[in-house]
């Protein structure tokens, strides 16, 4: 499925219909969907052939649009989720009772990110949504870093978007939220 980032009420409604998408992040192409839609999350993590146990990575453009998700934080550290997202740091979060299974896999927590990567910050403001994200790749193999290579990998799969991968190196650094303790650096 090839598109370009045209139409937003067209992306919208393609993730409210449970369809999947790729679009750039900070190091890499991500596999996103609507992280409300259960069979949308369960394809996605067949199509990445990714254990549901693990869970997912959520990303959004402001703390008001995982919020729902997780247990409440203080002004203060909402801020400190807003200032670390230039440093593209996933925090692993207490979560609300009713964050789902497909999110969270056999956690408690759920990780969120929220981005600074301008084409991925504008995607979940204009959805006014957050997303799932996953590196765009199968299990064991390098993510995606262009259009192209989402493209080859899952294009009649997922409506792939045209845009510029950030220039991280690695993917972000997942840090406990608890304690701060580094995950994955």
């Amino acid at each position: 499925m090839h598109r370009s980032l045209t139409s937003i009420r067209a992306i919208s409604a393609h993730l409210k219909r449970g369809g999947l998408i790729a679009y750039p992040t900070e190091s890499c192409y991500g596999l996103g969907c609507d992280p409300d839609n259960c069979k949308a999350v369960l394809r996605l993590l067949k199509l990445k052939q990714r254990p549901q146990r693990k869970g997912l990575i959520l990303i959004a453009s402001h703390y008001h649009q995982v919020a729902r998700y997780l247990q409440p934080l203080m002004l203060n550290e909402q801020a400190k989720l807003h200032n670390d997202s230039a440093q593209a740091v996933t925090y692993l979060m207490p979560t609300h009772q009713s964050t789902p299974r497909w999110l969270r896999g056999a956690h408690d927590t759920l990780a969120v990110r929220l981005t600074a990567h301008p084409f991925a910050v504008r995607l979940c403001r204009s959805v006014n949504s957050a997303l799932v994200s996953t590196s765009a790749n199968r299990r064991g193999q390098r993510p995606a870093k262009t259009y192209a290579e989402c493209q080859r990998l899952f294009g009649k799969h997922v409506w792939v978007l045209r845009g510029r991968v950030g220039k991280r190196k690695q993917p972000s650094t997942i840090r406990a939220w608890s304690d701060g303790k580094i995950i994955r650096a």
